[in-house]
């Protein structure tokens, strides 16, 4: 069983100094002397692991680790610090961080991560151009958006899963057919008869099956973030995962899952589940459908525990905390926003003040006609 806390710092062989990884390479670099040490290169492949062996067998030593883990007394997150921090705030809620309270736990090792591409600065400047953008956003948002001293690199954990999936169903299948109906109205003061088509369903049961394989259904396993937000950051280019080397996190922050194995499954089976209904509905075809039941048997079901890198900047603006991610891949940027009502008003006062201009012009040029 893996002990990492002594390993996320690495000592520069020239000067002594904390080395870091540097975004985008394979390289740790010292920030003092500028020496690099090249990240060895690991000949192994992303292994995937079996889901119901790990759950109902004890994990061997070799799928497990030792962390060293800070939890936050506010959001709950619990996240790993490099071993010469004394004092830091949460990366998601800001709140400072009783370092008595860091401890020891045994976890699941992650198999694989996609290393940081973006440097801080880069992450910072798609911020910035993402921040300008908010038009209805207060203008002391704007301004203080700029003091980044809660903007950090955040390795996030996520599952995925494997799973062939093969589904009994039962339901309608709802076809269209069309009845000549016959109504009188009046025209011209005479009642009329008429016809016209009208649509009705003609339902008969149907059962059958659908068989469906799943590769990486994504399930990101932090409740500290918005959902809305963090799942907004894909796609993740999942083919660029590398195996699990604990040079990459050296420098940055990792966080501890929350969302326990057995509970991420649960939430792939939900993902799975709206597709399999969809793949039922073109089964029972004709123009409707009706589910009556599915029944689904998951088969081969396999799991990753790996990291995604993400840079989050925990704000708070007027006593609410406002999160903001970017994509340490892409760049893509995500968060949440106040908005200015006064802005707001403004704009609308506008509006209505050009178009009570127009109403106004409109009705002179009426007058002299």
């Amino acid at each position: 069983m893996e002990s990492p806390e002594a390993a996320v710092s690495f000592a520069c062989t020239s000067c002594g100094a904390e080395l870091t990884y540097q975004p985008g390479t394979t390289t740790l670099a010292c920030q003092y002397c500028g020496a690099e040490n090249e990240i060895p290169e690991i000949d192994e492949s992303v292994e995937e692991l079996d889901f119901l062996a790990y759950l109902t067998e004890a994990a061997t030593k070799e799928e497990e680790l030792v962390g060293h883990f800070v939890k936050c007394d506010s959001c709950g997150a619990s996240c790993t610090l490099e071993p010469n921090i004394t004092a830091s705030d949460c990366p998601y809620c800001s709140t400072p961080l009783v370092m008595e309270h860091a401890h020891d736990e045994t976890v699941i090792k992650p198999k694989s991560l996609l290393p940081f591409k973006l440097s801080q600065d880069q992450a910072l400047a798609e911020f910035k151009e993402w921040v300008g953008k908010r038009w209805f956003a207060p203008n002391d948002l704007k301004k203080a958006s700029l003091n980044f001293d809660h903007f950090k690199g955040v390795y996030i954990p996520y599952w995925t899963f494997d799973t062939d999936t093969y589904s009994s169903y039962t339901g309608q299948r709802g076809d269209h057919y069309y009845e000549t109906q016959r109504y009188t109205t009046t025209e011209n003061g005479k009642s009329v008869t008429k016809t016209r088509q009208v649509r009705k369903t003609r339902w008969r049961f149907v059962c059958g099956h659908v068989s469906k394989a799943f590769d990486d259904i994504l399930i990101v396993a932090s409740e500290s973030l918005p959902k809305k937000c963090i799942e907004k950051l894909e796609p993740w280019d999942l083919d660029n995962l590398v195996p699990f080397e604990k040079s990459y996190l050296s420098g940055f922050i990792s966080e501890r899952y929350q969302i326990e194995l057995g509970d991420g499954f649960e939430r792939a089976k939900d993902i799975a589940d709206a597709e399999i209904r969809r793949l039922v509905r073109r089964d029972i075809g004709g123009d409707e459908q009706r589910i009556s039941r599915v029944n689904t048997r998951h088969d081969d079901i396999t799991f990753k525990h790996l990291l995604l890198p993400v840079f989050v900047c925990a704000y708070r603006f007027k006593d609410q905390l406002y999160r903001f991610l970017v994509n340490g891949r892409t760049g893509e940027v995500q968060g949440e926003r106040p908005w200015s009502w006064i802005k707001i008003t403004g704009l609308v006062l506008g509006l209505l003040a050009v178009v009570g201009i127009v109403a106004l012009i409109a009705t002179r040029q009426t007058v002299l006609r």
